[in-house]
């Protein structure tokens, strides 16, 4: 099913943008890694990134530090589906692609760690220390 457009919604303690069916259309690195999605969406990554397949206590997976430009493990993310995002307002991030893909950014305790755009002015930032920033389309800004 592919996302219908409805804003996101908030929980007691995440956030969902309604991402489902989503692709990565494409990918950017420069000292960060951006996944551009369809439908105006881009989930850009400057921390370091777990990515791994199923369970995480089955598999590890690899450690992808944008930084350092080490991201080659994320390329085949490329035309992934997003099954799942959610937004944790303790500052982590968590996608889930068709191809039973795990991506997991923990909050930074000294730098941004993560940031989502989507279309209509929303915006997600995991700041400095484990929080979650939230400007919704309206265009004003939460905590």
């Amino acid at each position: 099913m592919i996302s219908t457009g409805e804003d996101p919604r908030e929980h007691e303690d995440r956030w969902v943008p309604n991402l489902r069916g989503l692709s990565v259309v494409r990918i950017h690195i420069d000292f960060r890694l951006t996944l551009a999605l369809d439908a105006g969406w881009e989930v850009v990554l400057e921390g370091p990134t777990r990515l791994s397949s199923g369970s995480v206590h089955a598999d590890p997976g690899v450690l992808l530090t944008p930084e350092s430009q080490d991201v080659a493990a994320a390329l085949p993310l490329f035309g992934a589906t997003v099954l799942s995002l959610v937004a944790f307002k303790t500052g982590g991030l968590r996608m889930v692609f068709d191809d039973g893909t795990h991506l997991t950014c923990p909050s930074d305790p000294s730098f941004e760690a993560w940031q989502l755009e989507g279309p209509r002015g929303w915006r997600f930032v995991s700041p400095p220390g484990g929080d979650l920033a939230v400007w919704p389309g309206s265009g004003e800004a939460s905590q």
